[in-house]
């Protein structure tokens, strides 16, 4: 059973942690963590772009606009032909759903992968508590050299914790996660994932 080092506010080591193997020790599978990133986000693509591509979405009259022959012009059946200008599109974008599908246990082995290659290469910390006493981006400065955290920074925390979310609001790398939000991307986009104990035993729970 790995065992994870306990750090204090600032950075200073107070004790370990027992991780669970199955989650923290697991078979990295690279090809899943790609597909969770597909997934996640193509899933976030609204969509919504549209043309008129039909007739029954266009305004105006389905009349022949001159006859057949004889009149010198181009033959026309009706004045809402992609060739004329307010006439349909030929083969437009219309609303459609990006998202991808994955199994759930896909899912959990991709998440297992990317916390098992964190923890392998020292991205991995656990912090025996994480907190601020003002919703201040100074204090959250501060907090940050303590832990001598890099400039991207995710906090995983169990619970809410406002302080600390207002805190960092204003720093465009650092971000604070609940484990129920847990997910391949924000831990790749991390240099360094800040952990608390109980955070650690809900992503157990979660993903044993």
């Amino acid at each position: 059973m790995p065992e994870l080092e306990l750090l204090d506010a600032n950075n200073k080591k107070i004790g370990t942690v027992e991780a669970s193997p199955a989650v923290f020790d697991a078979e990295v599978k690279e090809h899943l963590v790609h597909q969770y990133v597909v997934s996640q986000l193509a899933g976030r693509r609204s969509g919504t772009a549209a043309t008129k591509s039909n007739k029954g979405e266009l305004h105006g009259s389905g009349k022949k606009p001159w006859k057949q022959k004889g009149t010198g012009r181009a033959r026309a059946g009706n004045s809402r032909s992609p060739l004329w200008r307010g006439g349909m599109t030929v083969f437009g974008p219309t609303p459609r759903d990006y998202s991808l599908k994955m199994s759930k246990k896909s899912r959990k082995s991709a998440l297992k992968s990317i916390l098992t290659d964190r923890v392998k290469n020292q991205m991995f910390s656990v912090v025996d508590k994480v907190a601020l006493e003002n919703p201040k981006t100074k204090e959250a400065v501060q907090l940050l050299k303590d832990l001598s955290s890099p400039p991207k920074t995710l906090f995983l925390l169990a619970e809410k914790n406002p302080n600390l979310e207002l805190g960092v609001r204003n720093l465009p790398n650092v971000h604070v996660l609940l484990v129920d939000g847990l997910n391949v991307y924000d831990l790749l986009a991390a240099e360094r994932i800040v952990c608390t104990p109980q955070a650690l035993k809900k992503i157990e729970e979660r993903l044993s």
